[in-house]
C-alpha cells in the first residue's frame, strides 16, 4: 500500500487559519465519534472489511430509487469487498454498505479494482461519507467521490462533490474525464477543517500522474466543509433506477479501505 501525500496546501491553509481556531469541545482533537447509525435492526447483515464493521443495505429507496440487496455485497477469502448490480427475473438490485463507526478528519483511501472509467452510463460507483441525522439532513455534510456519467455518455466520468454544512446552500463540485491505464486505482481524499483535497491515481507506484485531482478550499469553510464525523459509505447503483443500457450486470472490487486520522481541530459553525 502506498499512501501518497495529496494536499500540502491544506496544511498551509490550516496554519494560516490557526488564529481562528478554538479548542474543540470536550478537549477532542477531531470530530467526536458518534453512536452507530442507523442502528441495525435484528436481521441486518454485518460484514467485516478492512478492520471495520459495515452494515449491508437491504431495502428500497434512494438514490435512484433502487432496490438494495444484501446479497450484492460480500467479502471474499482474500478479504476483498465485492459490490454488484444484479438482475433476476427482469428486476435489478444494487449494493451499499456503511461503517457502523463514524470517522472524522483525516485521509480516506479506497483501493478499487475494475474498469470504472467505462461504467455503463446508468451505473454509479460512490465512495463517500454521509451524515447521521444529528449531523445534518440529506444534502448536507457529505463528501463524495463518484464515477458516473449520470445517464449520458457525453458527461465526464469522474465526479468529486462536497455538500455544505447548512441545508439550502449549494454543493461545490469538480468533474473530469479520465482513462485507466491499469485495472486497479487508488481513490482518496484528505479531509481537513478548512479544505478537502481529492485525488484519483493509478495503483502502480511507477505511474505518478494523477487521473484526477481537486482542492476544495472555500473562503467560509464553516459553511462549506463538513465539520463532524460521519459513517463511510460505498455503493454501486443505477441512476434514476434505470437498467444498464447494455443489459449487463456490474461488479466492482474494493481491495482495501484505509483511514488515517488527523489531529486537526475543527472550525466552529458560524451559528454556534
Amino acid at each position: 500500500m502506498h499512501m501518497r501525500s495529496i494536499a500540502l496546501a491544506c496544511l498551509v491553509t490550516l496554519s494560516m487559519l490557526a488564529g481562528t481556531l478554538i479548542p474543540p469541545r470536550s478537549g477532542l482533537a477531531e470530530p467526536a465519534a458518534r453512536p452507530a447509525w442507523p442502528s441495525h435492526p435484528a436481521g441486518t447483515q454485518i460484514i467485516h472489511f478492512s478492520n471495520y464493521d459495515w452494515q449491508v443495505r437491504s431495502d428500497t429507496g434512494g438514490p435512484g430509487p433502487n432496490t438494495w440487496s444484501d446479497s450484492n455485497a460480500w467479502v471474499d477469502a482474500n478479504g476483498f469487498l465485492h459490490l454488484k448490480i444484479t438482475q433476476s427475473g427482469g428486476s435489478w438490485s444494487c449494493a451499499e454498505i456503511n461503517t457502523i463507526q463514524s470517522l472524522g478528519f483525516g485521509t480516506y483511501q479506497f483501493d478499487v479494482v475494475g474498469p470504472i472509467d467505462t461504467l455503463d452510463p446508468n451505473v454509479v460507483l460512490g465512495l463517500f461519507t454521509y451524515p447521521t441525522p444529528d449531523v445534518g439532513p440529506d444534502g448536507t455534510n457529505e463528501i463524495d467521490i463518484e464515477f458516473a456519467r449520470w445517464g449520458s455518455p457525453a458527461n465526464p466520468n469522474g465526479n468529486y462533490t462536497v455538500w455544505p454544512t447548512v441545508a439550502g446552500n449549494a454543493p461545490t463540485s469538480y468533474t473530469f474525464n479520465f482513462t485507466q491505464t491499469e485495472t486497479e486505482t487508488i481513490q482518496q481524499f484528505q479531509w481537513m477543517p478548512p479544505s478537502i483535497a481529492f485525488e484519483s491515481l493509478p495503483a502502480s507506484a511507477q505511474v505518478s500522474a494523477p487521473l484526477g485531482s481537486w482542492l476544495d478550499q472555500p473562503s467560509a469553510p464553516q459553511l462549506s466543509i463538513p465539520q463532524h464525523a460521519s459513517p463511510v459509505h460505498m455503493n454501486l447503483w443505477l441512476f434514476q433506477g434505470q437498467a444498464p443500457t447494455d443489459g449487463q450486470e456490474v461488479e466492482i472490487i474494493i481491495k482495501k479501505f484505509t483511514f488515517i486520522p488527523s489531529q486537526q481541530i475543527y472550525l466552529p459553525l458560524l451559528s454556534s
